[in-house]
């Protein structure tokens, strides 16, 4: 018999999952490409998704130890991407997604992944840090 919490929750749609560290970062950035594009994302919104995927797996990397672990879903129409790392987790400063100033030398990652994609959260600590983003998919 089936569970029936089953049928109220959202089926996760071809699920990729997938560690990753930099020198896999080019092999995945095209491999969430060519997923999104499955899931019916083209032209502006395909390469806004994948450019924000790309800041906050670059991200983990570069600050987050090195490597991290991504998840891409669909449930109805909206795609999904969660990347999480087990760095020291974000300053403070750095829990929201605002414009750099324009003498700041870095700091555009997450600022430039909000800005092309429908909603971003972080979850963030000692533990690392999970960053959930999405998009309406076509």
């Amino acid at each position: 018999m089936a569970d029936p919490g089953e049928a109220r929750t959202p089926r996760r749609a071809n699920p990729l999952t997938r560690d990753f560290d930099l020198a896999t970062l080019v092999a995945l950035r095209h491999d969430v490409q060519r997923w999104a594009q499955r899931h019916g994302l083209t032209d502006l919104a395909l390469y806004r998704f994948v450019v924000a995927v790309n800041e906050i797996t670059t991200n983990a990397v570069r600050h987050g130890g090195g490597r991290g672990c991504i998840e891409l879903w669909r449930v109805g129409d909206r795609l999904h991407c969660r990347v999480t790392d087990q760095g020291p987790g974000l300053p403070a400063d750095r829990h929201r997604a605002d414009r750099p100033g324009p003498q700041a030398v870095g700091g555009r990652g997450l600022w430039l992944a909000s800005a092309g994609i429908d909603d971003l959260t972080i979850d963030t600590g000692g533990h690392g840090t999970k960053i959930t983003l999405s998009c309406l998919a076509s």
